[in-house]
C-alpha cells in the first residue's frame, strides 16, 4: 500500500526535474533523450517510476515518443504556427519583425555581456571561430547556421528564459525563410562581409563584459540587417514591375 502511494510522488519529482531541464534551456527542443535504461540510471530512478514521469510530461505536451526514441517538442509551436502563417501573409510584418529583435537582441546582448559564465563566454568565442572559418571557406550555408547559434548563445548567456524560449522559437522561424530568403542574403559578398563584423563585434563585446559595447552593436546589427531586407525587396519589387512592363505585349490584341 505504501509502495503505491510513494510511486506516483517519485514520478512527479523526476517530471519536475526534467520539466526544469527543459525549461532552463539544458533540455532543447527537437532533441532526443537517452534510452529509459541510460536515463534511468543517470537519474539514478527506478525504471517504472521514469516511465511515468515521462507519461506525465507527455501529457503536459513537452514530450513525445515514437520508433526513435523520447523526444523534446517544439512546445511553442501551437503559438509559432498559426503566427508563421500570419506573418508570411504581410510584407509589413517583416520591418516590424526586425524593430521587435532590436528591441529584445539589444537587452539580450546586454544581460549576456554581465551575466554569462564563462564557459558560456568560451561557446561564444568558439562560434565566432567557426564562423570566420565558414565566411573564409566561402560557404555561406555553413555560415547562416553560425549566426543562429551565436545568437542562440547570447540568448542562453542573457539568463533570461523569457528571451531564451521565445527567441529561439523566433530563430526557427527564421531558419525556415519565414521573414526573408536568408540563402540569398548570405549570397551577398558585402552582405556577409559587412554581417561577419557586426557579429565578432556583439561577441567580443559579450565575452569582453562590455554591456554598453554589446548593447550598441546588437542594435546596429539588427538594424543594418532590416534595412538590407527591405532594400533588396524594394529592388526586387522593381525588377518585377519592370519585366511585367516589357512583357505586356502579350497581353494585348494585335494590330
Amino acid at each position: 500500500m505504501s509502495e503505491r502511494l510513494r510511486t506516483p510522488k517519485l514520478a512527479e519529482a523526476i517530471a519536475e526535474h526534467i520539466e526544469r531541464l527543459i525549461l532552463e534551456g539544458v533540455l532543447r527542443p527537437g532533441e532526443r533523450l537517452a534510452s529509459e535504461r541510460d536515463l534511468a540510471e543517470r537519474l539514478d530512478v527506478s525504471r517504472p517510476s521514469l516511465r511515468d514521469a515521462l507519461a506525465l510530461l507527455e501529457t503536459r505536451g513537452l514530450l513525445a515518443t515514437s520508433r526513435d526514441g523520447t523526444r523534446v517538442t517544439q512546445f511553442l509551436s501551437g503559438l509559432t504556427e498559426p503566427l508563421a502563417g500570419l506573418l508570411q501573409s504581410n510584407e509589413q510584418v517583416t520591418a516590424d519583425y526586425f524593430e521587435y529583435r532590436a528591441a529584445v537582441e539589444r537587452t539580450a546582448a546586454g544581460l549576456a555581456a554581465v551575466r554569462a559564465t564563462g564557459p558560456e563566454r568560451e561557446a561564444i568565442g568558439d562560434c565566432l571561430v567557426e564562423m570566420e572559418a565558414a565566411h573564409e571557406a566561402l560557404d555561406p550555408t555553413r555560415e547562416a547556421e553560425a549566426d543562429i547559434v551565436l545568437h542562440r548563445l547570447i540568448y542562453a548567456g542573457s539568463h533570461n528564459l523569457v528571451i531564451l524560449h521565445v527567441m529561439r522559437a523566433f530563430s526557427e522561424m527564421l531558419r525556415r525563410d519565414i521573414f526573408f530568403n536568408r540563402t540569398a542574403l548570405f549570397a551577398q559578398a558585402p552582405f556577409r562581409d559587412a554581417l561577419l563584423e557586426q557579429h565578432m563585434a556583439i561577441g567580443r563585446a559579450v565575452i569582453a563584459g562590455d554591456a554598453a559595447a554589446a548593447e550598441e552593436a546588437a542594435h546596429y546589427h539588427l538594424k543594418f540587417t532590416g534595412e538590407t531586407v527591405e532594400k533588396n525587396r524594394r529592388d526586387a519589387a522593381r525588377a518585377d514591375l519592370a519585366l511585367r512592363r516589357l512583357g505586356r505585349s502579350t497581353l494585348l490584341a494585335g494590330e
